[in-house]
């Protein structure tokens, strides 16, 4: 049942999609890994060019749940090894590339790592309103595109988000463990 909701949601998604706007999602799904891994990057380079240790420290805090959901998706992809919706389904079109295994989707993993762990960081709705944009965007994306079924978003932005959390966690965690023993 599950199984068929998934794919007649996506079925609607791609095959009834905008072809119009079949490049501006291409580029929405291309953003997904390149912007994750330069905001981290920008952050820990502008904080060691300004000598502010601690706007450096914020990109390395930035990057650790992206890394994570990396590697948490990466390590699914290999055990799960879903076939891609286009392989099996004939009538979905595949527009963007996309590795061997569907579950979960790492773009969408990536994007919501970033969109997460930032709006803990900066909590001002003018930032995380764009974030989560962003990434619900990247998500839609790969199904638009024909790559993923709605669960491999749904699992990809929950690994996103829960790396996120964790590493919030651990990083507000040792905080206050150093504020205790000074």
């Amino acid at each position: 049942m599950l199984d068929s909701l998934d794919i007649s949601l996506l079925r609607k998604i791609n095959v009834e999609r905008i072809t119009s706007l079949d490049s501006v999602f291409q580029f929405i799904t291309n953003s997904g890994p390149t912007i994750a891994a330069l905001i981290p990057i920008s952050i820990i380079l502008y904080g060691l060019f300004r000598k502010q240790r601690d706007i450096w420290m914020k990109g390395f805090m930035i990057a650790a749940p992206y890394l994570l959901s990396v590697v948490v998706s990466n390590t699914l992809k290999y055990i799960i090894s879903r076939p891609r919706p286009f392989s099996i389904f004939p009538y979905i079109q595949k527009l963007s590339s996309g590795g061997n295994s569907s579950f979960p989707s790492g773009h969408t993993s990536d994007a919501f790592s970033i969109a997460m762990i930032i709006s803990l960081f900066f909590p001002k709705l003018w930032i995380i309103i764009p974030v989560f944009v962003w990434a619900i965007l990247v998500g839609y994306s790969r199904m638009d595109l024909g790559v993923h079924y709605p669960s491999d978003v749904l699992a990809g932005a929950s690994i996103g988000i829960f790396s996120s959390l964790f590493c919030f966690w651990l990083y507000k965690r040792s905080r206050r463990d150093k504020m205790i023993i000074k």
